[in-house]
């Protein structure tokens, strides 16, 4: 039986409050995330579960029990507090996906400071720009990270504390720089969490746009209530799981549901702090039994690139629910995952902003491969007009997607930045900025970002339906659409694809992909030029960076790459 039973049920008179008096929380209680995801679980007799099972590089391996978790955010928060940070201080977590990111993102928040995790791949202009708008007193990084943080320290006025987690002893620590280490610290038994309140902020995510500096996310304690019954409901995970968040932590997605939304339901969850492989993700999962698996279609097109044969040699049977976030997922990934693993990826629509899911898939419902599907119970949605902001009814008619103010985890601001915060909001509607369509079922379909639609001739073109037909051909790997200047019809479409091994951009195979896409495709979606490229740009959270191929087919400037996978530190 999944958790969230009939969808349609669960719609009927739904509240927030069947997540409140779950978590045994009321109106004006204390409320803090790293307690619950701690404490309260070992109350409930689970102190002796597995909350971590880790798995580094060679293969070393840790795990660690809800107890030990307990312990070393107990640890973690209590040196900050030796240190003298002081609650609502900013702490920067700059590490690798190692057990010590994880117990201090809980060690922060129970001491009372707001975590800033930040990918540890930034380099160190991408940092000090995000240090500058949080104005963090602390960072908690490692030896291997530490140079960056020392090449901007002496800008950095605010900066308290540099805490190095692995420090050896080989070097003088210098300037502001202090040594812990976890594993010989002397835990901590007894720990006063700091009371906070559901308004008081807990996380702040930076997010990058098309133009101008990242963005600072701030979230708030009372987002504990959307993550945990999402990952409840829509995740479906239950007590026996053992759970797979592929995501890092400096993304959204690996703090609401690589850290809260699990720990919170003291499910058992594994993290693999390696870089991509085939072969490792599924004897990863063959190892540990993963049984809920949550990912990124970047990261499952790589896995249809290499190959069905290859999943035949592990044991995915242990596998019970399968799920997608980060960009919309193709149909034929969906009809791939049913046919390999004989489950189909569930996608769920969300940001950074919403910090959590809002428009999903969900267990028990039929699935649409290549929709969106249906909001999740209690939260508003609609396709509105991009002039006035007006509810779309007629289905099929391309819009906004805009979302009715006040779900728990919605960001409540951008730091320092509330006039593009207030930006955000049109109409009595929240704007992500992103297109969709409803067809008669009530599912939503996705078109592409405001900026990424196509407008060719007056007819408006989505990327990813292009992307889509070009991705069920054998020979495409992957691919990105993005408009190029044309005299006559003021923009058309261009592709980027990636091939598969095997295949090379020949006169003949071009001929030949264009042939099966024409078949899908309206005369005006067809792309007039594609070009073969070896690698798509992309974030390190997996999405394809569609602006930067814009930027270069028009000559624009570039704007934020600070987020580039590829980028030189």
């Amino acid at each position: 039986m999944f958790n969230i039973g009939s969808y349609e049920e669960r719609v009927k008179d739904f509240s927030w409050s069947i997540a409140e008096k779950e978590l045994d929380y009321k109106d004006g209680d204390v409320i803090n995330i790293g307690w619950y995801c701690t404490d309260r679980i070992c109350q409930q007799g689970k102190a002796d579960k597995l909350a971590l099972i880790w798995e580094g590089k060679g293969g070393k391996e840790k795990r660690y029990t809800f107890n030990d978790a307990r312990l070393a955010a107990n640890t973690f928060g209590q040196f900050l507090r030796d240190q003298g940070v002081k609650p609502g201080e900013r702490v920067c977590l700059f590490m690798d996906k190692i057990p010590e990111l994880y117990f201090s993102f809980l060690g922060v928040l129970k001491m009372g400071a707001i975590a800033q995790p930040l990918f540890s791949a930034f380099g160190d202009e991408s940092l000090k720009v995000r240090l500058d708008n949080s104005e963090a007193t602390t960072i908690i990084t490692q030896k291997k990270h530490v140079s960056k943080v020392r090449r901007i320290l002496a800008d950095m006025s605010y900066m308290k504390h540099v805490i190095m987690v692995d420090y050896d002893g080989r070097s003088p620590l210098r300037e502001r720089e202090v040594a812990f280490d976890l594993e010989s610290a002397t835990p901590v038994e007894d720990f006063t969490c700091e009371p906070t309140f559901a308004e008081t902020p807990s996380v702040l995510h930076y997010t990058s746009g098309t133009t101008g500096q990242p963005k600072g996310v701030k979230h708030v304690h009372y987002s504990l209530i959307s993550q945990y019954l999402t990952s409840k409901w829509v995740l479906d995970l239950q007590d026996d799981d053992i759970y797979w968040c592929t995501a890092d932590p400096g993304w959204v997605t690996g703090t609401s549901y690589g850290i809260i939304g699990p720990w919170s339901l003291g499910v058992t969850q594994c993290v693999l702090d390696r870089g991509f492989s085939a072969e490792e993700w599924y004897r990863f999962i063959e190892k540990h039994r993963v049984s809920m698996w949550y990912s990124a279609p970047t990261a499952i097109r790589s896995l249809m690139k290499a190959g069905d044969e290859l999943v035949t040699k592990h044991d995915m049977k242990c596998l019970r629910m399968l799920a997608s976030v980060g960009e919309p997922l193709n149909s034929e990934a969906v009809i791939w995952s049913e046919k390999v693993f004989g489950l189909p990826f569930l996608d769920t629509y969300w940001q950074t902003e919403t910090g959590s899911m809002m428009i999903c898939n969900y267990p028990g419902m039929k699935v649409k491969p290549g929709s969106m599907a249906k909001p999740f119970p209690g939260i508003t949605a609609a396709v509105v007009d991009s002039d006035t902001y007006e509810e779309i009814t007629e289905p099929g008619q391309i819009g906004l997607i805009g979302f009715r103010p006040g779900w728990p985890a919605m960001m409540r601001t951008y730091w320092g930045n509330e006039e593009t915060y207030k930006s955000k909001f049109k109409n009595g509607w929240y704007i992500p900025g992103d297109r969709a369509t409803i067809d008669k079922e009530g599912y939503f379909w996705f078109v592409g970002r405001d900026d990424d639609v196509i407008n060719t001739g007056g007819h408006l073109v989505s990327p990813f339906e292009v992307e889509s037909a070009l991705l069920e051909h054998e020979a495409v790997a992957e691919s990105a659409v993005v408009s190029k200047p044309d005299v006559v019809n003021m923009e058309v479409v261009k592709a980027f694809v990636v091939l598969k091994a095997g295949f090379d951009p020949t006169d003949e195979l071009e001929l030949k992909i264009m042939n099966f896409i024409r078949k899908k495709l309206s005369p005006l979606a067809m792309p007039q030029e594609t070009e073969y490229v070896k690698n798509l740009p992309k974030t390190r959270s997996g999405k394809i960076m569609r602006r930067l191929l814009h930027a270069q087919e028009w000559g624009e400037e570039i704007g934020d790459t600070s987020t580039l996978e590829n980028e030189d530190d």
